[in-house]
Formats: structure tokens, sequence, C-alpha cells
């Protein structure tokens, strides 16, 4: 469960605490207070994308920081198979400039994948973006898998890694296929590739680079050494040169450190002057030495050269992209040899894996027919507890061509008047009868799951009277066994609360919002301007009443 949220230099907050309960957790504001923004904030602690507007004016930086508590055991092997420590309160942080986002776990950074994993087993948001996908047929199978996931879900897993396995047969075949094709000019064409590359025998792919240098030097070998050679007879020539200046230079000044040894620095400076004026003497006259026109070495490098430049016209416009050539020119030549005497070996294993896959498929699409009808007697059930006793829900199963999730089409009918037929869930629920399906469907998913915390984004959009009284309690109930956070505008929701917050909206020299935790009597006072839209003596009775009622 989230036990608080630390929230810092976010939209409108400046910096705030607040702690949640482990049952019912209530955020209640009048509309475009921003009620959803401790929701939006958790929702970035776990990995929700962010717009570069979300940092307070003045601010360097946003800090998010979530506190969890848990003994879950997948929670507990997925921190410790990422060496990070693990107790049972969990810091989870977000920190966001400008041009950066980091994450914590523990102090330690991880990255938005490992964030994704954390989400999948602490936190189920329900917002008006998951009621739309909800409504996509495509999401319908997922949903269907997780209810029975005790009950085939390994078979499923199983039948996934096979079908990805039976995909790239079927990629491979089509490679195979394609490669026996080649014409024989074309293979002959490759043999001629392969074999210009292998000719020039390329060990080092900055020879090119290093020849360039040799060149430069042999090209230039005159006036490397008449610019050397000089240098040296400056320094150490025959008539009077640098050295023997400096030496009798150093000569005088050691006499007459003799007088006055605050000298003595100069003398030593000069020494090591003089001794570095003999070495590059010495190091000059071995360079000029060494320098002679070599006009066959100076043919060799131009060919060299030629050649890999060559090459690299033809191959790319490095020498290791040379190489990366020549390698996948090999792989695409070795496909060709490979592919005529495997193609048919290649089709016989396609063939078996086809046939356990089908079973497979068959088993699995079995079980979802036999847990289809489960799940929706129990959502039928769950709806007449919602204040729609005349709704009927079908999960239609139709086959279909094989797919990494097996040959179900799988999709969810409703219908909520006794005359109505039952027809796609897309076409059918209004927001109000949605969002009691959403709920009967968490209520169901929460006895099947392991996740702590549920999270409701105006679950209550659309419904009043006697379907909010329903839904209060089903909400209720739900918070028994697992956290329950969730934005409300009916005071019957609200009054179920364990922990109530406000949201409030501040304008003066600037705009700022308020979050706290209500006490008792600041409980009544929202609860009567929910239930009424004003605080009044009758309003402020009846929401004592809907307290004690709870």
């Amino acid at each position: 469960m989230i036990k608080s949220i630390h929230v810092k230099n976010y939209i409108l907050i400046d910096d705030i605490n607040i702690d949640f309960s482990s049952g019912l957790n209530v955020i209640t504001g009048e509309t475009g207070a921003g009620k959803s923004i401790l929701i939006n904030a958790i929702d970035i602690v776990f990995g929700a994308k962010i717009s570069s507007n979300i940092i307070k004016n003045g601010a360097e930086k946003t800090i998010i920081e979530i506190v969890i508590q848990s003994e879950n055991n997948s929670l507990k092997n997925l921190l410790i198979n990422n060496e990070i420590d693990f107790s049972k309160e969990i810091i989870i942080s977000r920190e966001i400039t400008s041009n950066s986002s980091r994450y914590r776990v523990n102090g330690s950074l991880v990255n938005q994948n490992f964030i994704k994993d954390l989400k999948k087993i602490c936190l189920d948001i329900h917002s008006q973006h998951q009621t739309y996908s909800f409504l996509q047929p495509k999401t319908h199978i997922t949903l269907l898998d997780n209810y029975a996931k005790d009950f085939y879900g390994k078979e499923l897993f199983d039948y996934q890694n096979l079908y990805k396995k039976y995909s790239h047969l079927l990629q491979k075949l089509n490679e195979l296929e394609q490669s026996a094709n080649y014409t024989e000019s074309q293979i002959d064409f490759l043999n001629f590739q392969i074999k210009e590359i292998e000719d020039a025998v390329i060990n080092n792919t900055n020879e090119d680079e290093e020849l360039q240098n040799q060149l430069k030097v042999l090209e230039n070998s005159e006036k490397l050494k008449e610019l050397t050679y000089s240098s040296y007879w400056a320094l150490n020539g025959e008539n009077e040169n640098l050295v023997d200046t400096i030496s009798q230079i150093k000569w005088n000044i050691s006499k007459a450190v003799k007088l006055d040894n605050s000298l003595e620095q100069t003398e030593s400076s000069l020494i090591e002057l003089y001794e570095l004026a003999k070495d590059i003497s010495s190091s000059l006259k071995s360079y000029s030495q060494s320098l002679s026109d070599n006009d066959q070495k100076l043919n060799e490098i131009q060919e060299r050269l030629f050649l890999l430049n060559k090459l690299k016209r033809k191959y790319g416009n490095t020498l290791q992209d040379v190489l990366n050539t020549y390698e996948n020119l090999s792989n695409e030549l070795n496909n060709i040899n490979f592919s005529e005497q495997n193609i048919d070996e290649i089709k016989v294993e396609i063939k078996n894996v086809l046939t356990e896959l089908e079973q497979k498929a068959d088993y699995i699409s079995n079980q979802r027919k036999k847990y289809a009808k489960q799940l929706s007697n129990l959502v039928i059930k769950e709806l007449e507890k919602l204040e729609l006793s005349k709704a009927k829900f079908e999960i239609k199963i139709k086959e279909e061509d094989l797919t990494v999730n097996g040959k179900d089409n799988v999709e969810f009918f409703i219908s909520t008047n006794i005359s109505q037929d039952l027809a796609p869930l897309a076409k059918t629920a209004s927001g109000g009868e949605l969002s009691r399906v959403m709920l009967a469907m968490k209520t169901i998913f929460a006895d099947a799951d392991d996740i702590d915390t549920v999270i409701f984004d105006e679950i209550d959009t659309g419904i009043s009277g006697k379907a909010a009284q329903s839904v209060a309690e089903e909400i209720s109930k739900l918070s028994k066994y697992r956290q329950i956070i969730l934005i409300t505008h009916q005071a019957i929701i609200a009054s179920k609360a364990d922990e109530h917050i406000s949201v409030s909206k501040e304008q003066k020299d600037k705009t700022i919002v308020n979050i706290k935790l209500l006490e008792h009597n600041e409980r009544i006072t929202e609860l009567a301007k929910l239930a009424s839209g004003e605080e009044n003596k009758a309003s402020k009775e009846f929401a004592k009443s809907l307290i004690e009622n709870k």
C-alpha cells in the first residue's frame, strides 16, 4: 500500500506531505481545484509521461516521493534480483528537471522498464484513459486471461513462447526461400565482393589513417630534413651555438652563486635548461638523419591507400564499415548455400510446431469459454449490487487465425435494459453504466491478483441516488482487503472514507493548490458542501448522519 507521498514544486504545489490509510482514501474538492493532481503525481512516480511544464514556475526541479509499505513476494523478488535493498517500507522517487528525469528505489537509480515492472506489482490506476482502453475489444482477451491466470496462465505462457518460435521459423523460411532464388550471376558477384575484401587483408581498421601520416612524412622528407637539421645546427653547430651560450651563462652564474647564494635557484634552472637543450639537439640530429628519400616505400604506401580508398568507396565510409559489409556478404552467401538443403527441414519443423500450437490453442480456447461464463456470471452479480439488476453481460468468443494470444477473438457484450439485446460494450454502456462495469470488474479481479492499491479517478461519473449508494457500499467492501484511493463528487461515497483529503485552489498574487487531510469536523463541512452545494444546518446534519451510518 501507499503509506505517504511527498510532492515538491509540482505545477501549482509548493511542498506537501500526505499520509494515506490502508483502507479507503477519498479526495474531494470543487471543479477545477486540481483533485487529480495527487493521482497524477502517483502515476508520474510510476513512469507516466510528463509534459514540459510540470515544474513549478521559478523552481529548478520537481520531486515526487512515495513510500510503499508491502510484504508482496513478487515485489521482494523484483528488488532482490536487481540488487536493491528490500524492506517493509520502500521509497520510490522521481526527480524531474528541464532536461532530465531520474527514478530511484531505496536510493538506487533504476530505469523506466524497472519502474513499469514495479507498477504492475504495486498499483492499478483506473483513469478516464483506462476507461477508453477498457472499451476497446482488443483489451478484453487480456482482461479475461488475467482473471483466469491461475487456471490456464501457464499454458498460455507456454503457447506464447512456442508462437514466438513459430514466427521465427516462418521468418527464417522466408529468408531461405529468397536466398534460394538467387541467380548464378548474383552468387558469382557475391563471391567476387567477398574475395575482393578478403584479398585486401585488413587487420587494422585505422590502417588508412596511419598510412596517410606516413605518406605525409615521406612526401615532405626534404623539407623536414632541412627544418630539423638547421634547428640542430643552431643549437649545436661548429661556430657560436645556443648550447655553448647556455653553458657559458651557466658557468658564470655558478661562480656568482659563491658570492650570492640567492642565485642558487637561477643556477638550478640554467642547469636544467642546458641539459634540455642538449637533449633537444641530439633528438633533432637523430630525426634528421633518419629521414631519407625512399621512392619504393612511397609507392607502396600510395598503392595501399589507393586500394583501401577504393574499398571504402564501394563498401563503406570507413575500414570498419568495409569489414561489416564483408561479414554481411559472407552471411548472405552462407544462407544461400545453407538454404537449398534446409528449406525442407524447416518446413517439417514448422508443420510440427504448428500442430502443437493448434493443440495448445484448442485447450486454451476451451478454458477461456469455461471461465468466460464464470466471469460473466460474477459481473452480472456485481452489477445487480450496483443497481443494474436487469443487466445482462456476456463474453463472446469467436475463432480466428492463430495469433500470439491463441485462436480466440474475445469481446464483452452488455445490455442494461430488459428490452435491449446484447451489444458490444463500446456501443452500449453510458458513462455511469461503464463506471459500474469497471467497478464490478475491479472488485472481481481484486480477489485474483496481489495488487495492494487500486486508484479510481472519478469512478462515480454519471451516477447518483441509489446507484451512488450501491457504488459506495461496494467500494467500502473492496477497501477492506485493498487500499483504495479515489476522487469523488458524491457525498455518499466520500462518507465511507477512512481518510478524507480535500483539494482547494487559492488565487492571490499567485495560484496555489492546497491539499489537506481533514479532521472530523472539517469532514462534516466538506460532506455538507458536496451534498447540497453549501454549508448550512440541514446539510451538516445530513453529513453527520452519513458518517454515523458508515
